[in-house]
């Protein structure tokens, strides 16, 4: 559905002169991604953990790789492709993968926690179709719009663990 979605754009701008962009988005990761995806998940572990609420995190692919940017980074760069001077298709992304394991490790060493006493492997969360690393291409972006991100991966993880440690913090008092 998203390549037929990015030819019916491309075809419509082509046919009848819209203005109509394409934004190929890679992970846009926030204090408020949802709690099923792998860097929610273990940032609130993380705070769970270390406000004893929980024990154990279960992780699938540690060697997975993925280019995760900040959300902000990535309104920017639609905001951006929204008030450019012409249409056309672009990649947001921050054009570096990171593992889970690199994601745990800075996760769990913010909280001031070894991954290792508290991670386990869980075959249940392996996909069959992993692709094993997914990183993007913005030079696009980067050279026509003059977009770059401006959030590194080590402060995506901070503050999406201090988010997470306050929001444990708050349910562990029971204001939760």
């Amino acid at each position: 559905s998203k390549a037929f979605a990015h030819s019916v754009v491309r075809t419509y701008r082509d046919a009848y002169g819209l203005f109509a962009s394409n934004a190929v988005m890679f992970n846009h990761e926030s204090e408020r991604r949802g709690e099923t995806f792998v860097t929610r998940k273990i940032t609130r572990a993380v705070g769970r953990i270390r406000h004893g609420l929980q024990q154990k995190l279960y992780v699938g692919n540690l060697d997975a790789a993925r280019d995760w940017g900040h959300a902000e980074d990535s309104v920017d760069a639609l905001v951006r492709i929204a008030r450019a001077p012409r249409a056309d298709d672009f990649v947001v992304a921050t054009g570096r993968s990171h593992t889970v394991r690199e994601f745990l490790v800075l996760a769990f060493a913010r909280a001031g926690l070894d991954p290792w006493d508290h991670v386990e492997h869980d075959p249940r969360y392996l996909r069959a179709t992993e692709i094993d690393r997914l990183e993007g291409d913005a030079s696009h972006l980067r050279d026509t719009l003059g977009w770059a991100p401006r959030v590194d991966f080590p402060t995506l993880v901070a503050r999406m663990v201090d988010h997470d440690l306050a929001l444990a913090a708050r349910e562990a008092s029971g204001r939760g």
